[in-house]
Formats: structure tokens, C-alpha cells, sequence
């Protein structure tokens, strides 16, 4: 997937000004593509460079102009066609693991530091998507919001999102407490 077909999923849901859109890549988009506002600002001049999306500029007061993107039936076929294409599987690439790999040969002590501090991470990225997930569904309990609510597609990502960063703090809590045990039961 290119950066391009995650700013237009996030362009599906209105119009949006480049700060906008960074700030909705940190919100909904971020659970699954992660990109810096600058690389989404050059994005967002290739994708009206090649009419997948249209700008349109609004004069402010006391405020700098500010250019107003959406998709347009060009970008919304690009989508069409990217959902149709064939995905590659996914894969994990992390520094985390790299260490963990090696911690039988190094000191544990940075090691469990870096777990302890992804853990915390991961613990309040959970509480915030836990906080969208319900803002999305509103007055809706999940199985109820999954069968009729909308917007169906980020809710779905949102709880992809919650369910890794679960997966990710359980993991980490365990390999530092594992780690820790472990060096404690060293003999001296």
C-alpha cells in the first residue's frame, strides 16, 4: 500500500485542509499507516498533480489562506481499484524484537527498561482508542453499532488498532516479567 491510498481513505470523510488531515492520520488513520505532516503535504500535491484529488482554496481573516482537499471520482476509482488488487501479507519489523533476540547474550536491564516504557505505551493508546471507539458508536453497544452504524470502515480499523496495541502491552508486560524473574533466579 502507498501513502497515497491512505490519504484518500481518510479523504472519504470530507474535505480537509493538510492540517486537518494530519491530525485525522493521528486519530483514526494512525492504527494502521503511519506518515509525518510532511510527507503528508507532498502527498497531497502529487494526488491533485494526478486529479485523484481537488483543491480548492478559502481566504481567511487575520489567518493565512488555506487550501480545502476531497477526493474526486478519479481517486474514488483509484480506491476501487487498490481494494480489488490482491494484499501482501503482513509482517512485524521492530527494534524491540531485535533486542529481545539478543538478550540472552546482552544485559537484560535496557532491554526490560524498553518493555516496560512500550507497555506503558501501548496502555494508553489503548485507552484512547477505547475513548473513539465509543465516540464513534455513540449511543450503541459494539455488536449493535457492527450490524447497522456508521461509519463502519475506520470503526472496524479502530478496533483493529485497540486489539494490536492489547496484544502488544500483553506481550511486553510478560517478556519483562519473564526477564526480570529470570535475573533475579540467576545465580551470583
Amino acid at each position: 500500500m502507498a501513502l497515497r491510498h491512505a490519504v484518500l481513505a481518510a479523504l472519504l470523510s470530507g474535505e480537509y485542509s493538510g492540517y486537518q488531515l494530519a491530525k485525522a492520520f493521528d486519530v483514526g488513520v494512525a492504527n494502521f499507516w503511519y506518515a509525518q505532516p510532511q510527507q503528508l503535504y507532498l502527498e497531497l500535491t502529487k494526488l491533485e498533480k494526478d486529479g485523484l484529488i481537488s483543491g480548492r482554496q478559502v481566504v481567511q481573516e487575520a489567518r493565512p489562506n488555506k487550501r480545502l482537499f476531497t477526493v474526486t471520482e478519479a481517486g474514488t476509482a483509484e480506491l476501487a481499484t487498490f481494494a480489488a488488487a490482491m494484499c501482501k501479507p503482513s509482517f512485524i519489523r521492530d527494534d524491540l524484537l531485535v533486542k529481545v533476540q539478543a538478550v540472552d547474550h546482552i544485559d537484560a536491564a535496557p532491554v526490560i527498561a524498553q518493555l516496560d516504557e512500550r507497555a506503558a505505551a501501548a496502555a494508553t493508546k489503548i485507552e484512547f482508542l477505547d475513548k473513539l471507539l465509543r465516540q464513534l458508536r455513540g449511543d450503541l453497544d459494539e455488536e449493535t453499532f457492527l450490524r447497522r452504524g456508521e461509519p463502519l470502515g475506520p470503526y472496524l480499523t479502530c478496533l483493529r488498532g485497540r486489539q494490536f496495541e492489547q496484544e502488544h502491552h500483553t506481550w511486553c508486560v510478560r517478556a519483562a516479567t519473564v526477564l526480570r524473574d529470570r535475573a533475579a533466579n540467576r545465580p551470583s
